[in-house]
């Protein structure tokens, strides 16, 4: 907001007026008494204080006349100077520098600093604490355009104060210098809406037209006018810009293509002028290039022979034929004037008048005996520098015995010099005129009339009156397609003779054309993050209507958002506003062209603008950071969990691609899904939490992306089973006196588990006992303290088999160990207890490592009931089967006995008598 002044300057200056002790002189003299008198009674005086406020007028008073009136001043003292910086337009308590921190002054003086303006006029922009001597903006916006009018170099604007440092002792002169900096709060303008620029159509290529019109801008530097552009330039126009020395710029049109007025007349376009700042702002003005009419087009006769019959009793005044030369140029090149050639005799030029202006050939005097039967007449058609056109006129001269018809026209629509003028909104069959045929002397001749010439007419008999014929249109008039007629009115008698009365048509142009689009739909695409006041199209609609009424202007329909708008008469459309992607992708609305006839003719299009996306969002994950839960011994690349990212963008731009920064040999994650995946099953209790960080960038150019963070937590399983730390092994033992009195503790089993939560929450239990007397001692659950129960009567060897479980689910996982304890006074024989240790028989264990893993209780115990069940099972079933075997073979024996045809004497076989006995054997097992 303000720049703080880092500069301190001092330089002599004759505005120093600085009082100490009363030795300075003026003018080589010394202070007045009354000065030094006055300004000591002011600063430690005691006058009254109505007083005191007199007295230090007439001071500052002083000090302001003193340079003026003392020029040879000879103070020796030194005005130091500071500079700031603030931008224009600053709300008010701004604050703009401290002058007693950049003077390094001693706010700790007794009696203290005042600070004090010489000038109140600058009050009105800045306010000074007299305390502290800070400056700040006051209530008034400084504009410097208006502080600082004509200035427009960007450091030329600046407030000047004069600052008074007090109390006497410490009197200070303090200029302070603001420098106020531009800011582009002013748009360029053109003095006029519409510029209008005339260019020869023979003008060569490169050609350059300077528009003097410029733009003009009240800011200065680069804020102020940097170049100019036109919205067309019709592939034969470009716009180049030129700066003078005193860095005034002139945009220049350049001619770049062939021009032909002929053809094209006016080109009419939009001219921007753009400003440098940021944004930059834009004005806009119409301009209208005229291309201005050269004299190289020659007239040129629409018929180069015309016939005409004359009869001799034509009347003085006729019409004979109407020569048309047309010239495609304008004003005085395109005039035209008519003259016979040279080869022309006079008395043929009296006889035949031409009018040089409309080329209107009439009989001007009497045709009679003398009159020659054919006249040759040469007319020549004269423009500017030109060589003249020429046409011929065939005269024939027909003597009849008696006259021609003649022919009475009265005119129903409005007709003014033989010219009838008829509105293009007239219906079909609307009448122009009546016309009478009257033979000549011959009464009872039959007249034929007849129309000649182009057009939606017909003449044709009244009803039932012979003589009488009616002229009137067979189709409605249409000014667009043609806006003049010539008819010719043809009477013949049976002798031949023949008149021709002319006629010409003037079609009157009504507001009958609406505004016609070029396109009914106008599609436009605009970046979105535009600037302010972007230029967006110009639209053009045409009104085929002549004049007034077929004058455009451009409004925009009632669904237009508010943030555009339509300049009237140019059709520029403009938005006021940056649109953006993101909110709103696509406006559909109306513009409707009005001409300016009565009653007014309007036709709409459709715009539609499509905001087309810049990489202008970052990726957004859906949570600041991600938590997963996961359990240990996960299967590897299984779905940790799904990262949600968006990106408002489209497109490539809104496409993004993920990946982690940190810890990617053991984690993975899919770009497409964003599900995270580990490449390896994970063991909580080698590590427990995972932190990763992950990217997410999108497709953008330059790209955008942001970072998220992951925590992957891992659960437990119970997969570790207690391990025993003491005893340290089944062979150790402990001596126990046999005085030890009941509830003495006498030693413990200590076990850990790696696992956590109830899977690491361990029970101890003694399952076997071995020696001694049955329950001499018990085990805590919760610590594992073994502890004596009744009194030791028996001496030797007890072991306790102890079993130590963890509460894990579905299945808690337990070890065994072995207590050893020797009951005795003294150890006597080491060696016997040692035996007695390792007689593995006799205490039926089964030796494994200490804290073994196991699958369930019963399951490899040091005890194997389970192989002895399952060994009596199998000696059971092969019992059984040999009973089977014997009993059949008895039966195959009785059989045999019986058919045979010799009784004899039953022998008792002593292979039954075994059997019999190994069956009641068998029973009795």
């Amino acid at each position: 907001m303000t720049s703080a002044f880092h500069t301190v300057r001092a330089k002599p200056s004759r505005e120093v007026w600085l009082i100490s002790g009363g030795r300075k002189c003026i003018s080589g003299k010394k202070i007045s008494p009354f000065l030094r008198a006055g300004v000591r009674t002011l600063l430690c005086g005691n006058m009254p204080s109505d007083q005191r406020h007199i007295l230090r007028g007439k001071l500052w008073g002083f000090c302001i006349l003193l340079p003026l009136i003392s020029p040879l001043s000879c103070f020796t003292s030194q005005a130091k100077e500071l500079i700031y910086k603030i931008r224009e337009g600053l709300p008010r308590g701004t604050f703009i520098g401290a002058i007693g921190a950049d003077l390094q002054l001693d706010f700790s003086v007794d009696p203290p600093l005042l600070f004090n303006q010489a000038l109140k006029i600058s009050q009105q922009y800045v306010n000074l604490n007299d305390t502290t001597g800070e400056l700040y903006t006051s209530a008034n916006a400084i504009d410097r355009e208006t502080l600082c009018q004509g200035n427009q170099g960007p450091r030329d604007c600046s407030l000047s104060l004069d600052i008074f440092i007090l109390p006497q002792q410490y009197f200070q002169l303090v200029k302070v210098r603001i420098l106020v900096e531009d800011v582009n709060d002013n748009r360029p303008s053109f003095l006029s809406d519409e510029i209008q620029l005339f260019v020869p159509e023979n003008a060569p290529v490169n050609s350059r037209f300077a528009l003097e019109q410029s733009a003009v801008d009240p800011d200065a530097g680069i804020n102020g006018v940097q170049t100019y552009w036109v919205v067309n330039d019709f592939e034969v126009f470009t716009l180049d810009v030129e700066e003078s020395e005193g860095g005034e710029l002139t945009p220049i049109l350049i001619v770049t293509g062939p021009l032909d007025r002929e053809t094209t007349d006016a080109y009419e376009t939009s001219i921007i002028a753009e400003d440098g700042g940021t944004p930059p702002l834009l004005g806009t003005a119409t301009l209208r290039i005229v291309v201005t009419d050269v004299n190289d087009n020659c007239p040129q006769f629409q018929e180069k022979q015309v016939n005409v019959t004359l009869y001799e009793n034509t009347t003085k005044g006729s019409h004979l034929a109407h020569l048309h030369a047309h010239d495609p140029d304008l004003g005085a090149n395109a005039q035209i004037t008519y003259a016979y050639s040279e080869r022309v005799p006079r008395d043929v030029r009296a006889l035949f008048h031409l009018d040089k202006v409309t080329g209107v050939i009439k009989l001007s005097g009497k045709i009679d005996g003398s009159t020659a039967k054919f006249y040759k007449l040469t007319i020549l058609a004269n423009g500017p520098a030109c060589i003249p056109a020429v046409a011929m006129v065939m005269v024939r001269i027909v003597k009849l015995s008696s006259g021609p018809p003649a022919v009475i026209p009265r005119y129903i629509a409005l007709e003014k010099d033989g010219v009838v003028w008829l509105k293009e909104s007239e219906s079909a069959s609307s009448p122009i005129a009546f016309f009478t045929v009257k033979n000549g002397a011959e009464q009872r001749q039959k007249v034929e009339c007849h129309l000649e010439g182009e057009g939606p007419f017909r003449l044709a008999p009244y009803k039932l009156f012979t003589d009488e014929y009616l002229l009137e249109t067979t189709e409605v008039l249409d000014y667009e397609q043609r806006q003049e007629y010539e008819l010719t009115i043809v009477a013949r008698n049976s002798h031949g003779m023949v008149i021709k009365t002319f006629i010409r048509i003037q079609v009157t142009d009504e507001n009958d054309n609406a505004p016609i689009f070029k396109q009914a739909q106008l599609d436009l695409f605009v970046e979105e993050n535009n600037s302010p006041n972007t230029f967006l199209a110009k639209l053009h609609a045409t009104d085929e209507d002549s004049g007034i009424r077929g004058e455009v202007i451009y409004l925009l329909g009632s669904d237009a958002p508010s943030i555009f708008s339509l300049d009237r008469e140019t059709g520029v459309l403009t938005v006021s506003t940056s649109l953006d992607r993101e909110e709103q992708e696509k406006y559909r609305f109306t513009v409707r062209a009005l001409d300016r006839g009565s009653p007014r003719q309007e036709t709409a299009a459709t715009v539609i603008i499509t905001v087309v996306d810049r990489n202008d969002n970052s990726p957004r994950f859906i949570n600041k950071d991600f938590t997963f839960f996961v359990p240990e011994n996960f299967p590897g690349f299984g779905e940790i969990g799904v990262l949600s990212v968006t990106d408002a963008d489209s497109g490539k731009n809104g496409w993004v691609a993920l990946s982690i920064i940190n810890g990617s040999d053991i984690f993975i994650i899919d770009t497409g899904k964003g599900a995270l995946r580990a490449k390896m099953p994970l063991d909580r209790e080698q590590q427990g939490t995972y932190f990763l960080w992950i990217e997410a960038v999108d497709g953008g150019e330059p790209s955008l992306s942001c970072i998220t963070m992951v925590t992957v937590l891992l659960l437990d399983v119970n997969d570790n089973p207690p391990l025993v730390l003491f005893p340290q092994s089944n062979q150790s033992y402990m001596l126990v006196l046999p005085s030890t009195q009941p509830g003495t503790a006498i030693t413990e089993v200590y076990a850990v588990d790696k696992d956590t939560g109830m899977n690491a929450v361990i029970a101890y239990s003694i399952i076997k006992r071995k020696g001694g007397e049955p329950g001499s001692f018990d085990i805590d659950p919760d610590t594992g303290n073994i502890t004596l129960r009744k009194t030791l009567n028996d001496r030797g060897l007890y072991s306790l088999l102890v079993k130590v479980s963890d509460h894990g689910q579905p299945e808690p996982l337990h070890s065994m160990v072995l207590v050893n304890l020797f009951v005795n006074e003294t150890i006597s024989n080491e060696s016997y207890i040692q035996s007695l240790l390792m007689r593995e028989d006799e205490i039926e264990i089964e030796e494994a490592p200490l804290g073994r893993r196991t699958e369930g209780p019963g399951k490899d115990e040091v005890f194997p009931c389970r192989l002895m069940v399952m060994a009596l099972s199998a000696t059971s079933l092969g019992l059984l089967l040999l009973v089977v075997l014997l009993t059949t073979y008895i039966c195959c024996k009785v059989k045999m006995h019986k058919h045979s045809k010799v009784p004899r004497k039953k022998e008792v076989n002593p292979e039954f008598q075994d059997v019999d006995r190994k069956l009641m054997e068998i029973s009795n097992v």
